[in-house]
């Protein structure tokens, strides 16, 4: 039970610097490009997951809230689910050209497919 806290801080047990701060404070969000700034790669991956396939969306530069919208956004028109882990946005299912076609309605013109 108390592995969690250790792992949180990268191993870390004790510190003897008086000034030591366990997390990073000059760690900012970057701005959220908008939609035609975007570069945004929609491909289909089968890699470990079973065989199951999932549209993968990479390349979204902005928030996490905003990531996490988008990621919302796009599974609800595809009627699937989902996922947003590790900068990329999971849709469940090959939902490729459904995600390109919202894509491309809301403004992200730089949308390529990829495979």
């Amino acid at each position: 039970m108390g592995n969690k806290k250790i792992n949180s801080l990268g191993g870390l047990v004790y510190s003897t610097d008086p000034n030591f701060k366990p997390f990073e404070e000059g760690k900012e969000e970057e701005e959220t490009l908008l939609p035609t700034q975007q570069k945004i790669k929609v491909r289909l991956d089968k890699k470990h997951r079973a065989g199951k396939a999932v549209t993968l969306i990479e390349g979204f530069i902005g928030k996490e809230t905003d990531k996490e919208e988008l990621g919302k956004k796009l599974k609800t028109f595809c009627g699937t689910g989902g996922s947003v882990k590790e900068g990329e946005i999971i849709v469940q299912g090959d939902n490729r050209d459904k995600v390109l076609q919202w894509l491309q309605k809301y403004g992200y013109t730089n949308t390529k497919k990829i495979g």
